[in-house]
């Protein structure tokens, strides 16, 4: 038999399962069972949340592996490659190895219908324990009760965040939300809150499992001094660890402070220096992510980020006023139809000058003409374009170097500039040559 290409393994998957989500746990237990999947690592955080996941997984990751521990981090979605999702020790993982595993995957599942979503988590599971890791470091897809990454058990399960977002899945009220995301809490457990104001239902699911339950606001904090911000928390011990005068990240502090209460309830060596250095040196492409780019003689700043929320949204307003611009500010901006386009947009209509709406490459996009509406109903500056590419050159033929672009609201706005910022650096890398 021919083998797939990663490729065609995930068109596969694509048409495995009737349903693009089908939430329930009972079909992809049974596989996990079956090839023993139910620990793919001595141990395991799990994280959750409205926003936030993607960068508090990269932290706990890099605290970790700065001690010379082996970590798998399991992330979705990606912005460019499949592979983006399965990183061990820090390097995603090959089409090879993906491919093996959804080989076995798909010979161990028998007559069992699994989702992409579900072929790809226990994908992530085979592979990771065959790499024989010290930590896995799983982020729940949807919601976290019913996900799949929830069919291993937590050693630490963390919650961001939690804000209305999914409400088809997760219900519409924050208390709702809050249950679901609550279904990663295991018997006696520790659990970690990054919300100030954490609802009802997750108190009471942490109370009822005898979780040690951690808050931020309460049992760890996070404070900003100007340039510099400090962390103090708790170990497993209850005793008291600080971390003093970190500079300022471009990624969230609120999640760095998360990862750290992680770090410290694991009984690791308390470092700050060796702590400090992981914290800035963690990344995450698409998540307050600074880029230059050249376009036609003048050297720009784009600012990308995932949020596509009213709470991701929020958040990223707070961190624009933060940080003055010499200049003005321009977007790029495109949004799912599932999204909430008015809690999105009504956040950040201020502190952009001129915004420049495109469509996405997905059936699941809003009409740029929408986005125009929603806007203009602001009293807005806004330009409607057929692509986010078009979007894209069409403000930086617009910005000064002195200005800023910021390009946002969906992965796929996201992913589209980063393939564009990829062409063009490749165009202008051969222009150079030219020449």
């Amino acid at each position: 038999m021919t083998q797939r290409t990663l490729g065609e393994w995930l068109a596969y998957l694509e048409q495995l399962h009737p349903a693009a989500i089908d939430m329930g746990l009972d079909r992809a237990r049974e596989v996990t069972i079956r090839m023993g999947l139910q620990k793919p690592a001595p141990r395991v955080v799990t994280v959750t949340g409205t926003n936030g996941k993607g960068s508090t997984c990269a932290f706990i990751a890099s605290l970790l592996r700065a001690q010379g521990l082996k970590v798998g981090v399991y992330s979705s979605p990606h912005l460019l490659r499949y592979n983006e999702r399965v990183q061990i020790d820090g390097v995603e993982v090959s089409d090879q190895q993906l491919c093996e595993a959804f080989e076995a995957l798909n010979a161990g599942r028998g007559e069992t219908s699994l989702t992409y979503f579900e072929m790809g988590t226990l994908a992530a599971f085979w592979l990771f324990e065959r790499a024989q890791l010290d930590v896995a470091v799983l982020e729940v897809g949807l919601g976290g009760r019913l996900d799949a990454v929830n069919l291993v058990d937590a050693d630490l399960a963390l919650v961001t965040s939690i804000g209305v977002d999914h409400v088809e899945y997760l219900g519409n009220t924050r208390e709702s939300v809050a249950y679901e995301k609550a279904g990663i809490f295991r018997q006696g457990k520790p659990a970690l809150c990054g919300d100030l104001d954490p609802p009802q239902p997750l108190l009471d699911k942490a109370k009822a499992l005898g979780c040690p339950l951690f808050i931020r606001g309460r049992d760890f904090s996070v404070t900003l001094s100007q340039a510099v911000w400090h962390w103090q928390g708790r170990d497993a011990k209850k005793q008291t660890l600080e971390l003093r005068d970190v500079p300022l990240l471009d990624l969230p502090m609120e999640n760095a402070a998360l990862a750290l209460q992680a770090y410290a309830l694991m009984s690791l060596p308390w470092q700050p220096e060796r702590i400090v250095e992981a914290l800035l040196a963690t990344q995450v492409t698409g998540r307050l992510d600074r880029r230059h780019v050249n376009w036609r003689g003048k050297t720009l700043n784009l600012l990308l980020d995932v949020g596509h929320n009213g709470h991701a949204a929020n958040y990223l307003l707070k961190r624009l006023q933060q940080r003055p611009l010499a200049g003005k500010r321009l977007a790029v901006f495109g949004l799912l139809a599932d999204k909430d386009l008015d809690a999105v947009v009504e956040q950040l209509a201020g502190v952009v000058e001129h915004w420049a709406v495109a469509p996405l490459n997905t059936g699941r996009t809003r009409p740029a003409l929408e986005l125009q509406a929603a806007l203009q109903g602001l009293g807005a500056s806004v330009t409607p374009y057929d692509s986010v590419d078009a979007a894209l050159e069409a403000q930086c033929d617009r910005a000064t170097p002195q200005d800023e672009i910021l390009l946002f609201g969906s992965f796929y706005c996201v992913a589209q500039a980063l393939e564009w910022l990829e062409r063009h650096a490749k165009e202008e890398a051969v222009n150079g040559i030219a020449r």
